[in-house]
């Protein structure tokens, strides 16, 4: 019965994905023209030295976007490791040909920190830039949802406000999502909806099993960037027990150095007496600014803009700030309750850090050892034991076979690889796979 079940499953999902696949292959996609003298000079622009797989995932990228058929590719890189500017040259590219871009985060925090890099980026180039997330008030809502309908936006970068029904564009020829998997159910049916016809990619740090990629090959095209960036230093870990006066010391180090910190308490809550209990421990003049997804807009808004810009030195926070925020001064942060968080979750927290060339410091706070469940335990183990640089992939093959499946596959096929185990999985779709095409290629 479990056999008959999982094959019944894994056909159903084969021929979902083909089916997806040939509809992109039959619509076809706009082919771009090749680069343009501005495209080399806001290149040249980026201020780092391209990785090697960096640059190779820029060129799979721009091969992609000058064929006739629909890109649909996913750039998988551990944190920090510079996806983003790939896809700030897929975005570039596609405006020099007139068309729209859509760029899909899932946090209003992520939305404005990729919209003022974005910005910076192009302020030699009359491009025009607006931002859809709860940062601006629905008049100014309103007023660029008309104007992207006229075609006067050329990058829009935005939360799931961008798939709300009010919201259509003039011409969109390029949808950039970043960690798709941290959207609802039905915010990705509306995804696929919007990807039809139109050149997508998709940006994630949690990485994808080998095995996995290898029985998705062909169907999906996946780019790895697995060089860290020159220079950079594996973050050190520390595991410790709540103790304010260590704490306190961690923050008024790095605060010494002249850096910022995290500190990431998830309880909403009780989020005022860990400011209180720090206040006791820190002088007055480390400034600390609080922020949670409850806050009204722009109250998170100003928090985060003084720490971007260095006005706050501690950032106590919520797991708000677990998705891909870049603040390449903060090179400490500290997990309250560290236990309590998903290994992949810990990844990306950790990942917060350690943007420079300077050692970082992540200090996963517990309570005392005995009060925590095996399962954490065995997460702080691996998180300590792949600590470093580009560890995301052996994360992966640890703990993410499961779930990252999870979040790759959808949830229904969940189940399936719980069944029938994740290996035989991954074969059994391969097979599925390649038996469809051929009775395809036949008919």
């Amino acid at each position: 019965r479990t056999k008959e079940k999982v094959s019944k499953g894994i056909r159903e999902f084969a021929l979902q994905l083909l089916r997806m696949e040939a509809q992109r292959k039959l619509i076809g996609g706009f082919k771009f023209s090749p680069d343009t003298e501005w495209q080399k000079i806001f290149e040249e622009k980026f201020p780092y030295q391209e990785t090697e797989d960096q640059i190779k995932a820029i060129q799979e990228v721009k091969k992609d976007m000058e064929t006739t058929s629909c890109m649909d590719r996913i750039i998988c890189g551990d944190v920090g490791y510079g996806k983003t500017e790939v896809a700030m040259r897929a975005a570039f590219k596609a405006v020099m040909d007139n068309k729209q871009v859509a760029f899909l985060v899932p946090t209003t925090i992520l939305a404005y920190q990729h919209f003022t890099n974005l910005l910076k980026r192009v302020e030699d180039f009359p491009l025009k830039l607006e931002m859809l997330s709860r940062f601006r008030t629905p008049h100014q809502q309103r007023e660029i949802i008309r104007r992207l309908r006229e075609g006067k936006i050329d990058i829009v970068v935005g939360t799931h406000r961008l798939l709300s029904s009010d919201v259509y564009f003039k011409d969109l020829g390029l949808l950039i999502i970043d960690e798709e998997h941290k959207f609802g159910v039905e915010h990705k049916e509306k995804i696929k909806e919007l990807k039809v016809g139109i050149d997508v990619l998709t940006l994630t740090a949690t990485p994808i099993p080998r095995t996995l990629y290898m029985s998705l090959i062909g169907i999906k095209d996946i780019s790895l960037i697995k060089t860290p960036p020159k220079e950079r230093l594996a973050t050190k870990i520390i595991i410790c027990e709540f103790n304010p006066k260590v704490l306190g010391e961690a923050i008024i180090q790095e605060v010494k150095r002249e850096g910022q910190v995290f500190f990431i308490h998830n309880r909403v809550q009780t989020l005022p007496k860990i400011e209180k209990i720090l206040k006791n421990y820190l002088p007055s003049e480390i400034k600390i600014g609080v922020v949670h997804g409850r806050l009204p807009s722009s109250v998170m808004e100003k928090i985060m803009l003084d720490f971007i810009e260095r006005r706050v030195n501690c950032l106590l926070s919520t797991a708000i700030v677990e998705s891909g925020i870049d603040i390449p001064w903060a090179n400490t942060i500290i997990i309250n309750d560290a236990h309590t968080f998903g290994l992949a979750d810990l990844h990306q927290l950790r990942g917060r850090v350690g943007r420079l060339n300077i050692r970082a410091y992540a200090y996963f706070v517990i309570p005392n050892k005995g009060a925590i469940s095996d399962e954490a335990k065995k997460r702080l183990k691996m998180i300590e034991k792949f600590s470093h640089l580009g560890s995301g992939f052996e994360i992966a093959m640890s703990d993410l076979e499961l779930r990252g499946a999870g979040n790759l596959l959808g949830k229904e096929q969940h189940g399936f690889v719980w069944m029938v185990g994740f290996d035989l999985y991954c074969r059994l779709l391969k097979k599925e796979i390649e038996y469809l095409r051929e009775i395809f290629k036949e008919k």
